[in-house]
């Protein structure tokens, strides 16, 4: 009887890890799935709208400006898909660091390890997941703002 209780008692904890591993799938699903879910269910309009209607708001500026008046930008609301996939990118950012600290904790009360460090590789992806696409976004934006300048002779 006393073997069988010692045994028990020797095996370590792995409520913290699993919870934590759990948190940090549900992060890396966020991340990810967004970016391929929503443009299907909710597609964004087409690029020649997007075309005309920045172009219609650069003639009404222009012609504030020309007037002297103060131009009054028109309230834009967010799309349906732009509001999911902030969400999502708050969701999973946010489920990262859920996912890192159970880990820590989970390692703090000495639970097994790997399941500790599955919640953190987990959670750690899923942040960079997201760092990712802003740094991507900011290097096509960077590219435009050269490839614009560079036509009308700023560089």
């Amino acid at each position: 009887m006393s073997s069988s209780s010692a045994t028990i008692s020797a095996v370590p904890s792995r409520r913290l890890g699993i919870i934590g591993s759990i948190a940090g799938i549900l992060a890396l699903m966020a991340a990810v799935l967004p970016h391929w879910v929503v443009p299907i269910v909710f597609p964004p309009p087409p690029a020649d709208q997007v075309i005309v209607d920045t172009g219609h708001r650069i003639k009404d500026r222009v012609i504030a400006h020309v007037k002297g008046v103060e131009y009054q930008a028109p309230k834009v609301e967010k799309s349906v898909g732009r509001s999911w996939s902030e969400t999502a990118s708050i969701t999973a950012v946010s489920l990262g660091l859920l996912a890192i600290l159970l880990s820590v904790l989970a390692l703090i009360l000495r639970e097994e390890r790997l399941l500790a460090a599955v919640a953190a590789t987990l959670g750690t992806g899923a942040i960079a997941i997201e760092i990712s696409f802003v740094v991507i976004g900011a290097l096509i934006l960077i590219a435009i703002l050269y490839v614009v300048g560079n036509i009308i002779g700023l560089f």
